[in-house]
């Protein structure tokens, strides 16, 4: 699926992060044969074009298609960096001595490169004379791609510059009010997107935003606001629309070929394809993921990002009705079916699926290096499965939004709701699929618990760890760090009241006179 290959990005070409209203250079003139934001907004292809490029937005280095997992994945407990690079090592770390330092900034700006897209779209298709329905569903479009932007903002950044309109010269957005204002306006743009998107696509048209998408991530605004009546209510709907199901396998959410299907709510579409550097950013450039190239085994991949040994054990914590291993271990992680204190059992599936590339074991590929034996690889995203080795362009589209989130989602509102015998239905089709036993009754205590773990085994490595500890207040009292280093011991160097949030660039600060995050001075 590679609709986004369709884009012209020649109208939004310049650079629309906050801090680039410096003077131009005398030679530095526009190009008088390029379209401008005036003469470009012609007609309905006019409008298809700005949404594409809206979408492109979410290609962004700062975005999925690299950093975001090193500000979500690997500063959660789940993850974390021996890079090389010490500043990369150092910002999962929650050390961060220079606040322009390119992750943090590519992070921060690149979102905002997706929403002067996403403005620009709301600006102008209004005014051009189109098929109404293809109208609304273009702006809702538009307004989906805008709130899952200032979705990832607000949680990294917690009070974001609220930009509404296309960037100008003169163009000086306010920076939130606080975080419910961010929250309110997410809430805001999905309403409408909801209103104006289709529940489906078909042909080439498969991959864009849906009714559905808004719909989901409404309810994960909602559910990251502690308001479980509204978020239920959203997933409720998403549920009841029949449109989505679990798919048989667990790891077709995570190849290739098995893209855009029963179980996707929403992916950020990527493809191998590529006529230009890896990481440019106009027509006709690379529109691949590079997580797979930054996580990828020694020899393989950079191994920028590396996954915490406990998840292990969580895996282990409960058998399938036959008494093996949950299959989702072997799916989610590369590790030695030798190490220390694991139990290897030679019949058990999970145990006989460790080879990772070249048709190798981890103790044969290192045989003579402990050290990378013993360490524990993401395998979910990675090309294993039909390639020998990663690389910059990796076609595994990100699954933002899957069904089986939904659901446990919605079993967490229902159960903070004190429905708990409603939330139970929902967990056990997550766990029948892989063949877990369904649960018997729990109390409300014991099924909050119990999600806890669920989440962990059916969502590692996907984006949404930093966003459960933030819900669940793990971040916001020392007793919370304190768990979470038992687990990891980057959190020795978490501070309450500073580290739940990146510092805003530094750079944007003196521009824009923004205020800076608590702690960060």
């Amino acid at each position: 699926m590679t609709f986004y290959k369709k884009r012209l990005l020649a109208l939004l070409a310049g650079t629309l992060l906050l801090s680039t209203s410096c003077e131009k250079d005398l030679l530095d003139q526009p190009n008088p044969n390029l379209p401008t934001a005036e003469t470009f907004w012609q007609n309905s292809q006019d409008a298809n074009k700005g949404v594409l490029a809206a979408y492109s937005g979410l290609q962004q280095l700062g975005n999925y298609r690299r950093w975001i997992y090193f500000a979500y994945d690997l500063r959660s407990d789940e993850g974390f960096s021996s890079s090389p690079w010490p500043e990369l090592q150092n910002f999962t770390k929650f050390i961060l001595a220079d606040y322009n330092f390119v992750v943090n900034t590519d992070v921060w700006g690149h979102h905002y490169v997706g929403i002067n897209r996403c403005n620009q779209v709301l600006a102008y298709v209004p005014a051009i004379e189109m098929d109404a329905t293809l109208k609304a569903q273009l702006l809702g479009e538009a307004r989906f791609i805008r709130a899952l932007h200032y979705f990832n903002l607000v949680s990294l950044y917690g009070r974001p510059v609220m930009a509404t309109e296309p960037a100008t010269a003169d163009y000086r957005p306010a920076q939130a009010a606080s975080e419910q204002e961010v929250w309110d306006f997410i809430v805001q743009d999905l309403e409408a997107a909801k209103a104006g998107l289709p529940v489906s696509y078909s042909g080439n048209d498969i991959g864009r935003a849906t009714k559905g998408a808004a719909t989901a991530l409404l309810g994960k605004a909602y559910m990251q606001q502690r308001k479980w009546a509204e978020a239920s209510a959203q997933l409720a709907e998403v549920i009841g629309s029949g449109r989505y199901s679990l798919t048989p396998d667990y790891r077709d959410n995570f190849r290739h070929d098995r893209e855009n299907n029963s179980e996707s709510v929403f992916e950020v579409q990527f493809t191998a394809e590529y006529s230009a550097d890896r990481d440019d950013d106009y027509a006709g450039a690379s529109e691949a993921s590079q997580r797979a190239q930054f996580f990828g085994l020694p020899g393989k991949g950079w191994t920028d990002g590396e996954a915490r040994a406990w998840l292990i054990d969580e895996f282990l914590k409960e058998k399938t009705a036959t008494g093996k291993k949950d299959p989702r271990l072997a799916a989610t992680l590369f590790f030695s079916r030798n190490r220390s204190g694991y139990p290897n059992d030679p019949t058990d599936p999970v145990d006989q699926d460790d080879k990772a590339y070249d048709n190798l074991t981890l103790d044969q590929r290192f045989a003579t290096e402990a050290y990378n034996r013993g360490r524990v690889y993401w395998r979910k995203y990675e090309n294993d499965y039909w390639k020998n080795a990663e690389g910059y362009y990796s076609p595994i589209n990100h699954r933002v939004l899957r069904y089986a989130d939904v659901l446990l989602s919605q079993a967490e509102c229902l159960n903070e709701e004190g429905k708990t015998g409603e939330a139970l239905p929902l967990v056990n089709q997550v766990r029948a699929r892989v063949g877990l036993a369904p649960l018997g009754s729990l109390g409300q205590e014991a099924l909050r618990a119990q999600l806890m773990h669920e989440r962990v085994t059916e969502l590692a490595g996907e984006s949404w760890r930093w966003h459960d500890l933030r819900r669940w207040g793990l971040l916001d009292s020392q007793a919370g760090v304190d768990e979470l280093k038992a687990r990891d011991p980057d959190f020795n160097n978490f501070e309450v009241g500073k580290s739940a949030l990146l510092p805003i660039p530094r750079t944007d600060v003196d521009i824009a006179n923004l205020t800076q995050n608590p702690g960060w001075k």
